[in-house]
C-alpha cells in the first residue's frame, strides 16, 4: 500500500510561499491504476517525484507498506528507488551512448538481478514491439520507440510501483495503445500504477483518478466515476 499523508512541498519566490503540493492525502493499493490530471503547473510532476522517493516533502509523510520512505536511511531510500519504483520520465532520459538493450537492462544490473537478463529484456521488448531495435542507440529511434524503451526500462525487474509522467503525451494512436495496454496489464498483475497526463481519454482506463489544481486534489473518482469524469471533460 502507498499512502500520502498531509504532504506539502513549498517553494519561496520574492519572499512569498508557493505550494507545489499542499497537504495532499491519497491512498493506493495493489492493482490500482491511478490517473492524475490537471493543468500545467498544478503539482502533478512534483507529486510523482515525492512518491518516487526523489523529492522529500517539507511536511507530511509518504508511506510504502506502512514505512515512511523519508524517515529512514539514505541507503534504504536508495533501495526503495532501485527495487520498488519504476519511473517513466517525461523526457525519456535514455543514455544516448548505450544501445536500447543496455538501457533496458541497467536496472537489473543495479539490482544485482540473478535471473536470465537477456531473456527478460527480450521478452519485455517483444511485448512493447521494440525487439528489433535492441541494437540501436536512442538517437536512432523514433519518439514512439524511445517512449516504449523508457517504459521498458522502468518496469523491468518486477517493480511494484510504476510512476509515469506523461507517457503518452507525444505519441500517435497506435503507440498510445501499446503503452496503455502495458500499463493496464501491470495493474492487473497487482502493481500500483500512477500516471500523470493531460489527456482526458486516459481516465477511461483508470481505476482511480485525481484532479489536481494549485497543489490541491480538487476531485477524486473511482472506476466508472472516473470514466464519467472523462466524458464530462470532453
Amino acid at each position: 500500500m502507498l499512502q500520502l499523508c498531509n504532504a506539502t512541498k513549498e517553494y519561496r519566490k520574492n519572499g512569498q510561499a508557493i505550494y507545489a503540493v499542499d497537504q495532499l492525502n491519497l491512498e493506493l493499493s495493489s492493482g490500482d491504476f491511478a490517473v492524475v490530471h490537471g493543468p500545467s503547473g498544478s503539482g502533478k510532476s512534483t507529486l510523482l517525484l515525492i512518491l518516487g522517493g526523489m523529492l522529500p516533502p517539507d511536511r507530511g509523510k509518504v508511506l510504502y507498506d506502512s514505512r515512511n520512505i523519508y524517515n529512514g536511511s539514505s541507503a534504504w531510500r536508495n533501495r526503495y528507488r532501485r527495487e520498488v519504483v519504476g519511473f517513466v520520465f517525461q523526457r525519456f532520459c535514455l543514455i544516448p551512448y548505450l544501445t536500447l538493450y543496455d538501457n533496458i537492462r541497467i536496472p537489473l544490473v543495479l539490482a544485482n538481478y540473478k535471473g536470465p537478463v537477456e531473456r527478460v529484456v527480450r521478452e519485455l521488448a517483444r511485448t512493447l514491439r521494440i525487439e528489433d531495435r535492441l541494437g540501436h542507440r536512442p538517437g536512432e529511434l523514433s519518439v514512439g520507440e524511445q517512449q516504449r524503451a523508457a517504459l521498458a526500462r522502468a518496469i523491468v525487474g518486477d517493480k511494484k510501483l510504476i510512476l509515469a509522467d506523461e507517457p503518452t503525451g507525444n505519441l500517435d494512436v497506435e503507440n498510445i495503445k501499446i503503452v496503455t495496454d502495458c500499463l493496464i496489464q501491470l495493474a492487473d498483475q497487482g502493481r500500483i500504477v500512477v500516471m500523470v497526463t493531460h489527456n482526458p481519454s486516459m481516465l477511461d482506463i483508470a481505476t482511480r483518478s485525481f484532479h489536481i489544481e494549485e497543489g490541491n486534489i480538487t476531485n477524486t473518482a473511482v472506476g466508472n466515476e472516473a470514466r464519467e469524469s472523462a466524458d464530462a471533460i470532453r
